[in-house]
């Protein structure tokens, strides 16, 4: 774990001593070093941890978010260099020592095995992402943005910390792997209720829940382009991670918990589907459907079966991967034309013939066309549901049904029809938007022939 997090910790001083010329550069390569190295945590082991210290540990679960959280690093600050081309020097290392910042955050809270340092954590991820919102969003109403973000998290996360400590005085440890040997602490009585819910709520606003999800699509619509990657890649899977991860504190019994959270779940997948269907906005419409994904992880995380979790973490890989890469194109088309409504942004094709061919490719893999590992995921979690109730095919079905049609909807909107007549010249794509998207579509294509990487099953 340290030859990782130290060298990411070292990204601090060389962005704050590299020459401005070089400053990109350094980072960039540097990151990108520290994601290659990361990708060892995939190979398959026979223990059920590795890298096990006091603190951290890494198991099948957590290993390909970690990776994930390495990868992105280096795509963010790829992304993020055209929006501050015009910023003085000293702005633009703040700004990148402002994402380094979110990595080790995260990184540790993906691989805590000591529930406090995870709450920690959590919370921890917060203040980088509140300030990439509020500083280098792109509009007044961003300041009501990061409020918003601010205290949906914060309200929900106050009963998480009262549990987390309600649990250490009724078994006297904090660990998990202390926690999986001992009977669920949280038993069928009111306390055991109560304390369950509370548990939950922190990660159902964080995942977001249809319902606690108000603060998403305003955060994303303000934020600049390396928050929204940040937030639609990373910061929504520690949602579905601690569900995961806390679920077996609960007692099976319990298990009337778990209806509002799966209504909520796959309705919100259905309703925020069809939202999509009437955006005019393609950040809010890209904000919108993530909710609309994360609503099926969050239903398979609850039904706590072997293939519902294995369904939901190939789900939280490959939507990390293909969202992040759909708000890189939005931003493309928003350096290119300042405007983000679909109406005034159509027919881009003839004009950018190699991004249409990206914008193809994210759109088939967002509307999980065989054989992408998208389609696997949401195949395993729809066989999960509908063995767990067989009513559920219904909204499930719709879901897709419905995720198809926006998708379509916002390739034909951006690519197809005639330009709009104010677009008389427009900047060509280039290398480094290329290199950005083939970082994005590589990973997701490769991970087709070997699935079980990111299975979250023990090899």
């Amino acid at each position: 774990m340290l030859k990782i997090m130290i060298p990411t910790i070292m990204l601090l001083p060389t962005a704050l001593l590299s020459p401005t010329k070089y400053l990109w550069t350094n980072i960039t390569f540097h990151s990108l070093l520290i994601a290659t190295i990361s990708l060892q945590w995939l190979t398959p082991t026979y223990f059920p941890t590795k890298n096990l210290s006091q603190w951290t540990g890494i198991d099948p679960i957590s290993s390909p978010l970690l990776v994930l959280a390495c990868w992105l690093l280096p795509l963010m600050l790829i992304a993020s260099q055209n929006h501050t081309q015009q910023e003085p020097p000293s702005r633009k290392q703040i700004f990148i020592v402002t994402m380094i910042l979110t990595q080790p955050f995260i990184l540790l809270a993906f691989s805590a095995l000591e529930l406090m340092l995870f709450y920690i954590t959590f919370e921890a991820t917060l203040i980088p992402t509140l300030i990439l919102v509020t500083r280098w969003g792109s509009q007044p109403e961003r300041l009501s943005a990061g409020i918003y973000l601010l205290f949906y998290t914060l309200i929900s996360s106050l009963p998480l910390l009262v549990v987390i400590l309600y649990l250490h005085t009724q078994t006297g440890t904090l660990n998990l792997t202390l926690m999986k040997l001992l009977h669920p602490s949280l038993t069928n009585s009111w306390t055991g209720l109560m304390s369950s819910l509370a548990l939950l709520l922190a990660f159902m606003v964080k995942a977001p829940l249809y319902g606690l999800h108000l603060w998403l699509p305003k955060a994303h619509v303000e934020a600049p382009i390396a928050g929204s990657m940040l937030l639609a890649a990373l910061l929504l899977k520690l949602g579905g991670y601690g569900i995961m991860r806390t679920s077996m504190f609960m007692d099976s019994i319990s298990s009337l918990m778990h209806y509002p959270f799966l209504t909520l779940a796959l309705w919100g997948a259905l309703m925020t589907s069809s939202i999509c269907l009437r955006q005019i906005d393609l950040k809010s419409m890209i904000a919108y459907s993530s909710v609309s994904h994360m609503g099926l992880v969050i239903a398979a995380a609850m039904i706590q079966t072997q293939w519902s979790f294995s369904g939901a973490m190939i789900l939280m890989i490959s939507h990390g991967l293909t969202s992040s890469m759909l708000f890189c194109l939005a931003n493309t088309n928003y350096e290119r034309t300042h405007s983000r409504i679909l109406l005034l942004t159509r027919g881009l094709q003839p004009l950018l013939p190699l991004m249409a061919t990206w914008w193809l490719l994210a759109n088939l893999t967002n509307m999980a066309l065989p054989p992408t590992t998208n389609l696997m995921a949401e195949l395993t979690i729809m066989t999960a549901l509908f063995n767990w109730s067989t009513f559920t095919i219904i909204l499930t079905g719709t879901a897709t049904l419905l995720t198809a049609s926006y998708t379509l909807y916002m390739l034909l909107m951006t690519q197809r029809g005639t330009p709009p007549s104010y677009i008389t010249s427009i900047q060509n794509s280039n290398t480094r938007e290329h290199i950005l998207m083939t970082l994005h579509i590589m990973p997701s294509l490769l991970l087709i022939l070997k699935p079980e990487l990111i299975s979250g099953i023990p090899s």
